[in-house]
């Protein structure tokens, strides 16, 4: 090998360095775990040398792993101004969103803010749509068991067909879409069993009080402001699983309900927006709050995670929007024997140093003030969070750029991946 080509196929100990990005003693501890080869030094240096090929391969191997682990509460993927995450929760364009809870903001005014950047009227209420789904359609392809998840899906995926003008991807086009779609969502509450319900719903002047009308429950100005609350604090939380199945869907140039229906697929899992059902399933196990002690116990014996406890983001200190919630359900009924049992298993997991409650166990015990049918907690869950994935819709609209990552190819060796002659 001629000098010139060894010298552009080597590389320095500082060179290798530099382009991994790492200091010399990593640069060394590579080689001494077999991540990388040194060559030895030629007559006269004492400097070992790297192959170029070498490097570029190690780089490349240590990018695949960090795309691993981002895909796992790693690093960020993808620029994003809408939803940032700090220990106080997640700030919606700059504001934390307990602030604003806490303020009396409205979910409308909140929605907004999302999907503009601009905060309107803390009161905002948007104007009821003139047309009127066809609730009772929908209520007939569903069965009378079916989940709210499902009876979501359903309605969204039928407006979306009625909706000959859903492929404008406008801004001024799809925020009357991101509004209809959170008012679908509250009215699928009350399907299957009673689509006269639903339209009743549809026709209400805030969404807080058509997600209480869709549910059967009594409308007072306390349970209306709770349900606000509730909706804006599940709004976004950055790029959880359906948020990011949204955003997904919405690079191909799919539509706003399109997108919608990817996240709601997404959030339909027991991991996700169905995780409320797990922690609803636990306080119903529990016959009285005295045995919340022993039921933790005893889960704990057996190696099983208490559902509605614990988050991969806020480990130290727990959920804050849980802390809001469940402040939000003692005040309205503190004598309620599922939030009693909520607050009993809440005390037993803090004797058992075992990690702090999360949002589902907060939406859970907020659920059971109100008086809201067992099962519509991840139904309400998933109507604030909608907001979220109109945003993400929106601003990846703006992008421009199809999401397609790769994935590192772990199986048996392609028989022929020779070309085929003439390419």
């Amino acid at each position: 090998m001629s000098p010139e080509r060894r010298t552009r196929d080597e590389m320095s100990a500082s060179e290798a360095a530099k382009y991994l990005n790492v200091k010399l003693p990593t640069l060394y501890a590579y080689v001494s775990r077999g991540l990388l080869r040194s060559l030895a030094p030629e007559s006269g240096s004492r400097a070992r040398r790297y192959l170029r090929s070498d490097v570029e391969g190690l780089r490349a191997r240590q990018r695949g792993a960090a795309a691993a682990r981002a895909l796992a509460w790693g690093e960020p993927v993808l620029d994003s101004a809408i939803t940032a995450m700090t220990p106080r929760g997640p700030a919606y364009r700059g504001r934390i969103a307990l602030d604003l809870a806490r303020q009396g903001v409205s979910f409308e005014a909140a929605s907004e803010l999302l999907w503009t950047g601009v905060l309107p009227a803390a009161d905002l209420r948007w104007e009821v749509p003139r047309e009127t789904p066809d609730f009772r359609a929908v209520a007939r392809l569903l069965p009378k068991d079916a989940s709210r998840t499902s009876a979501a899906i359903a309605l969204v995926a039928t407006a979306g067909v009625r909706d000959r003008h859903r492929y404008d991807k406008r801004l001024e086009a799809v925020l009357p879409r991101a509004r209809r779609l959170a008012r679908l969502l509250a009215c699928s509450l009350a399907l299957p069993t009673s689509a006269t319900r639903a339209g009743e719903a549809w026709r209400e002047r805030s969404i807080a009080r058509a997600v209480l009308r869709a549910c059967g429950v009594r409308q007072t100005p306390r349970a209306e402001l709770a349900v606000d609350r509730w909706l804006l604090l599940c709004a976004d939380h950055e790029l959880n699983a359906s948020t990011f199945a949204a955003r997904v869907a919405a690079s191909t140039d799919a539509d706003l309900y399109a997108a919608a229906l990817a996240g709601l697929a997404a959030f339909s899992g027991p991991l996700h927006g169905s995780a409320s059902d797990r922690a609803e399933a636990l306080v119903a196990e529990i016959p009285r709050p005295e045995d919340a002690e022993r039921v933790v116990r005893e889960r704990s014996r057996r190696g099983e995670r208490t559902p509605g406890f614990g988050h991969a983001f806020y480990r130290e200190h727990g959920d804050p929007r849980a802390v809001v919630l469940l402040e939000e359900a003692w005040e309205i009924a503190p004598r309620s024997r599922e939030v009693k049992t909520v607050s009993a298993i809440i005390r037993a997991m803090e004797l058992a140093q075992r990690p702090k409650p999360n949002v589902d166990i907060g939406i859970v015990a907020l659920r059971a003030a109100l008086g809201l049918p067992v099962g519509a907690a991840s139904g309400v869950f998933a109507v604030g969070r909608s907001a979220g994935w109109s945003a993400h819709v929106l601003e990846q609209y703006a992008t421009e750029q199809l999401l397609r990552p790769r994935a590192r190819y772990m199986g048996a060796p392609p028989e022929d991946a020779a070309p085929l002659a003439g390419e």
